[in-house]
């Protein structure tokens, strides 16, 4: 059986592999939160902590969606045109934009909505006239952020209100949700993203993505969502009854892994289902299984390297996943040394790309075929000496051209050079013609 010892050392290894600045994690048991841990900079109490949970919002807007149908107001296979008739995609129903089964494409025209300040729906539906479609209805599964936002459009109609005051009165109101909003309200997170070879972090935008916002806008905390998870696991007779999570619960063809606004994730006895999310500077994650009320949830502030399908495989799959040792966390770059700016980056041994990361106040060289072959070194003064590796111990040499640029690197006779058997660096036994 799992226990909290294992779950802060598996959240210790998010944090550390993925290089976040901040992550929180929750486990639910039996329906009830038993745990919530942190890495990181994370201050305060983690379950109270608010983090954007981007596509998490989706599942919001679908059982939203649900009970209108369950009340007698749509049905699934209604098209979406009876509810928005200025839509380009009228034809496509309601449950083929839930499922992403619809062939829209996955992204509105315009100018990347996540990172966008967002504009009206007369707008957004001028610029999406129906002609991005990938493909015909039912093809195939297509992740379509566009489809929902037309989904929070009809919940608007059909009420007569905003999205979100359905979703905040209908929804989250009975289940006691008081930290799940749509704009950050503290204490929340600020979003970041890594710079990918200094470590540095720079601040995201918390856009209002307007009209888009259906898609992936709200803010939760760790409390809230085991609220949530329990909620898709078992019910609440004012939201939504069991019998309709089931449905929400099954894969819609041709989908083999996504319901009604649900992912569902497999593995040999075991049966997860729930939501990841992504925004600029935050990653989400949220699972549980319906059988038993075991779920798992995790909220990160970085763009990338929190594997939020992973999460509930990590913290719940007693026996499946080999135990992990002690790490080192991470910590984020306040500034890098003059002495290696020049150096991070893309680097060629032969043909085998490699990349050269400031870490940690070490520098880092990685194979990207494999990049878990990890060496280290240490700037000592002029000095760069391996302390972690094959090359422990040898110095890293700068070449320099007589201008003063990099030409190469040279640890223990292997160069390294900016492109493939750069001619301008002395690569032993040349190159064979071809």
């Amino acid at each position: 059986m799992t226990s909290p010892d294992h779950w802060q050392a598996r959240l210790d290894d998010f944090q550390a592999r993925g290089r976040l600045p901040s992550v929180v994690a929750g486990v639910v048991r039996s329906g009830e939160l038993e745990w919530t841990g942190s890495a990181g900079s994370a201050p305060g109490d983690p379950g109270e902590r608010q983090y954007r949970i981007g596509s998490i919002t989706k599942t919001l807007v679908a059982v939203a969606v649900l009970r209108l149908r369950d009340a007698g107001l749509l049905e699934l296979d209604d098209p979406i045109g009876r509810f928005v008739p200025d839509t380009g995609y009228a034809s496509a129903t309601l449950r083929s934009l839930l499922s992403h089964t619809s062939g829209m494409q996955s992204e509105p025209v315009g100018p990347w909505w996540e990172r966008s300040p967002g504009g009206d729906f007369p707008t957004l539906a001028a610029r999406n006239d129906g002609t991005g479609a990938v493909a015909g209805p039912g093809d195939f599964f297509h992740y379509s952020n566009l489809g929902y936002a037309l989904l929070g459009e009809a919940l608007a109609r059909v009420r007569a209100t905003s999205w979100w005051d359905v979703v905040a009165s209908e929804v989250l109101e009975p289940l006691g949700m008081t930290r799940t909003t749509y704009h950050p309200a503290p204490p929340h997170a600020q979003g970041l993203s890594v710079d990918h070879f200094a470590g540095t972090l720079t601040a995201e935008p918390h856009q209002d993505t307007g009209a888009m916002a259906p898609a992936g806008q709200a803010w939760s905390t760790l409390r809230d969502l085991a609220r949530w998870a329990t909620f898709l696991s078992s019910g609440h007779p004012e939201v939504l009854e069991a019998t309709t999570l089931r449905e929400a619960a099954r894969p819609v063809p041709p989908a083999a892994d996504y319901g009604l606004g649900l992912r569902i994730v497999e593995r040999p006895g075991r049966r997860w289902i729930g939501h990841t999310g992504s925004m600029p500077g935050f990653l989400a994650s949220l699972f549980i299984d319906p059988d038993t009320g075991d779920g798992a949830l995790a909220l990160a502030n970085a763009t990338t390297g929190l594997d939020t399908g992973a999460v509930p495989l990590m913290l719940l799959a007693d026996g499946l996943v080999e135990p992990v040792q002690p790490v080192e966390p991470w910590v984020p770059t306040g500034s890098v040394p003059e002495q290696v700016r020049e150096l991070l980056g893309l680097w060629f041994w032969g043909n085998t790309a490699t990349e050269l990361r400031w870490s940690s106040g070490r520098l880092e060289l990685r194979t990207l075929g494999q990049p878990d072959a990890v060496e280290r070194f240490e700037v000592h003064g002029s000095r760069i000496v391996g302390t972690e590796g094959y090359h422990r111990g040898e110095q890293l040499h700068v070449v320099r051209n007589d201008d003063g640029s990099v030409n190469h690197l040279d640890v223990a006779t292997f160069i390294h050079t900016r492109t493939p058997y750069d001619p301008a660096a002395p690569i032993p036994g040349g190159t064979a013609e071809t």
